[in-house]
């Protein structure tokens, strides 16, 4: 089941302060990025975010599953979704941990 674009469109507006977020449309569900860089998924009206150590302690009690078949588990964001400021401070420290995106080719 592909997600919702009012579903895509809340999370996005729920993200504040942290760059700019946008959502991209990937295999009929999205990839959500700050700033260009990929911090999470959205499959299935569910907010999949990738784990990082200092995203766990911030979360403290985790549930992580696959966003979809095949996937590595990442951080299930279900309760906590319509905290706007929470959501956004795991946002922050996430994107602070991963890497910065690999420099696209010129073809």
């Amino acid at each position: 089941m592909a997600s919702d674009q009012n579903f895509v469109d809340f999370v996005v507006g729920q993200i504040k302060n942290t760059g700019e977020i946008i959502a991209k449309k990937m295999f009929g569900e999205y990839g959500v990025y700050a700033d260009g860089k990929m911090f999470g998924l959205i499959c299935d009206n569910k907010l999949f975010i990738k784990p990082t150590t200092s995203g766990r302690d911030f979360i403290g009690n985790i549930v992580e599953a696959p966003p979809y078949p095949g996937a590595k588990p990442s951080f299930l964001i279900e309760e906590k979704i319509e905290d706007s400021d929470w959501l956004s401070e795991l946002v922050s420290i996430t994107i602070k941990e991963l890497p910065e995106p690999k420099p696209k080719r010129k073809r």
